[in-house]
């Protein structure tokens, strides 16, 4: 004979379907979130890239998929007013619609400023005064560099990014060494030093965010060791710059990593090519 159902089986059964609602409503909210934040940072990505004979732009980007791990990572790249290309990467602190909305305020501003000096250190230090004004509790990471298409010289400033990759046909490869200053939005008055180069080698240049070389399964060290092989049978083989890209942000999911990931990669043809 099956038991009769009492009064407080009635209230638990209330309080369970309560609390499965609740529950469904906080899961949709969240979902809500991350597609929020996954929209704002792609329509706040460039959708075109400068074009020049000797130089060859690729991107690559994958938000994180975790959980609510949705960053603020951005690359860019633009024409100058001057007819050179401003090339910046970086990467927000956080994970969250914060995060995402910061790191428009960072692009924005890099540009903006840009278009009144665009010596890298300057830049940065401008847009580091500028995002401490806005008195945001975030800060970024950055590298931003000038490249001169006719000439080939190269100017880097980093705050607090990873350093660069690079590669040239000849063989050569390696870790950008250049000195850094802290990151952006910390406090005012910081100075960031540049380096420069001269590209007159076939080869390839990597900027790219810690989400593609550091995660739980690989330390920075070993995932950059990763990116400097690629780069470096890349410039051998004289690959294109986008399948260098690629093959960088595939070799992303190695890491394990909870963060979005993005490459800008910088293939640049030999002087005696174009002579």
């Amino acid at each position: 004979m099956p038991r009769k159902r009492s009064m407080d089986d009635d209230e638990l059964l209330v309080r369970l379907r309560s609390l499965t609602a609740q529950a469904r409503e906080r899961a949709e909210y969240q979902r809500s979130q991350v597609e929020l934040a996954i929209a704002l940072q792609r329509g706040m990505l460039p959708r075109d890239l400068p074009d020049t004979p000797r130089f060859h732009l690729a991107v690559r980007y994958a938000p994180a998929t975790y959980g609510l791990n949705v960053g603020g990572d951005w690359y860019d790249a633009f024409t100058l007013p001057d007819g050179r290309i401003g090339l910046s990467i970086g990467d927000v602190q956080g994970h969250n619609i914060e995060a995402a909305a910061f790191m428009g305020q960072v692009r924005a501003g890099l540009r903006a400023l840009a278009s009144v000096t665009s010596e890298p250190g300057e830049l940065l230090a401008r847009t580091n005064d500028l995002l401490v004004s806005l008195g945001n509790d975030l800060f970024a990471t950055c590298t931003f560099m000038r490249l001169d298409p006719e000439t080939g010289v190269l100017e880097s400033a980093r705050a607090g990014h990873i350093p660069f990759v690079w590669a040239t046909a000849d063989g050569k490869s390696g870790v950008g060494e250049d000195e850094g200053g802290p990151p952006l939005g910390i406090a005012p008055g910081f100075e960031y030093p540049v380096s420069q180069f001269r590209l007159t080698t076939g080869g390839m240049f990597v900027l790219l965010t810690d989400g593609v070389v550091e995660g739980p399964s690989m330390s920075i060290q070993e995932g950059l060791d990763q990116v400097v092989r690629l780069a470096g049978i890349a410039a051998v083989a004289g690959l294109e710059a986008h399948s260098l890209a690629a093959a960088v942000i595939k070799g992303a999911e190695q890491v394990g990593h909870e963060d979005d990931a993005a490459v800008l990669v910088v293939g640049h043809d030999s002087v005696d090519r174009t002579a």
